[in-house]
């Protein structure tokens, strides 16, 4: 009997041509993809910005025709960091220097210093003896410099302390080469990003938010925005609106968000669960009370349940008492939906594929409206009635 049953929903997956998955009490079936480069592992790097958003313009290229790439992370770290070295020592620290970043601040990079491909440069971590990215004794040595030197009380500085950041990167990362042969063919960076046929000013950033003007630029507070990159403001519907049109017209989508909710977890799962709903606890109600905080969210993120419906007001408040930050940069790639019908995003992490769905996390729309930071998009997957309220043309 067991045999006859799995052959019949076998074929019927078959006969929908749909991919279904399963984790405890989730099982998705797969409405729309697109296509991308394979996962990668940022590993101990704090890097998901330069991970993700690399990630987004390589699917980028897979959706315009222009084949497969595989970017080097150490060069856009390297660049980034420098410049952000610059700026902590410019403004005596008041400006923050971590290893967090934007979607940005890769946008930057190819716009202005360029890019290259894997191979032209070490991959991260492999110059410690690491197979993995791991950046923290890089980010110790590079962070002690550039702390000595902006919170400083001498009158001048000479601009050596550059040189010793740039050595600090060289050493752990590489260095950044100024020509290199790809496929037969020698490049500079400028010239290899050039070669590439993407129009960068054809890419926008996107955010929500009620203390500055829809349909203006505005710079979002955050620390790790520190070059100061100001986004198209749009109500919270219309934001979702361009996520939604996106996905459906085959367009990627480099993602910031806040992870640290209760229900986004480890295992690909992120949900925003209505834990004031009777029908979400249910009978568990008594042992509920005695769960504790990673108990009650991995029952909240181990099957469908209630959510609540998030509203602009929810996500103004959530950003003004600091419970939204920009924790992690992901790329949405797709469009699923669970056993009983309802819509998630299928995300590309780059924490490796050590999870039930090798790589991607089902995102809920509910949570993406309440906990999007911002996310970086090709102008042309904004709806026209948008675009036109915020004068893109």
């Amino acid at each position: 009997m067991k045999k006859q049953i799995a052959a019949v929903l076998t074929t019927a997956l078959i006969s929908t041509c749909a991919f279904a998955q399963q984790n405890e009490g989730f099982k998705f079936n797969t409405v729309k993809t697109i296509k991308t480069t394979p996962v990668r592992n940022q590993f101990r790097s704090s890097t998901c910005w330069c991970f993700s958003t690399l990630s987004f313009f390589e699917a980028e290229l897979l959706r315009m025709g222009k084949g497969e790439y595989d970017f080097s992370e150490a060069f856009v770290v390297h660049k980034t960091m420098e410049d952000r070295a610059d700026k902590a020592v410019r403004t005596h620290g008041d400006v923050s220097f971590s290893p967090g970043g934007s979607a940005y601040d890769v946008l930057f990079c190819l716009q202005n210093y360029g890019i290259v491909p894997q191979d032209a440069m070490p991959a991260m971590g492999t110059l410690s003896g690491d197979s993995l990215p791991n950046n923290s004794e890089m980010d110790k040595v590079a962070g002690g410099i550039v702390s000595a030197i902006a919170k400083s009380d001498a009158s001048k500085i000479s601009p050596n302390w550059k040189k010793s950041i740039k050595a600090v990167y060289d050493a752990y990362l590489g260095v950044c080469p100024e020509k290199f042969t790809y496929k037969g063919k020698e490049y500079t960076p400028k010239s290899f990003a050039q070669s590439l046929g993407l129009n960068f000013n054809d890419y926008v950033s996107i955010t929500s938010y009620t203390h500055h003007p829809f349909y203006q630029k505005f710079i979002i507070e955050v620390q790790d925005n520190w070059r100061w990159d100001a986004p198209y403001n749009v109500p919270m519907d219309e934001m979702m609106r361009i996520i939604d049109n996106a996905v459906d017209k085959g367009y990627p989508i480099a993602w910031g968000a806040d992870v640290s909710e209760q229900g986004f977890n480890r295992k690909g799962i992120g949900v925003f669960p209505d834990v004031k709903d009777a029908s979400t606890i249910g009978t568990d109600q008594a042992r509920w009370t005695g769960m504790s905080t990673n108990e009650k969210k991995e029952y909240l993120t181990s099957k469908p349940l209630p959510e609540i419906t998030p509203t602009q007001e929810m996500r103004q408040q959530a950003y003004d008492n600091w419970e939204t930050t920009d924790d992690h940069g992901m790329l949405i790639y797709g469009l699923a939906k669970d056993q009983n019908g309802k819509l998630y995003y299928m995300v590309q992490n780059s924490w490796g594929t050590d999870n039930p769905y090798k790589g991607t996390w089902y995102i809920s729309k509910a949570f993406a409206a309440y906990k999007t930071m911002d996310f970086l998009v090709h102008k042309d997957a904004i709806p026209a009635d948008i675009a036109k309220k915020l004068g893109i043309k």
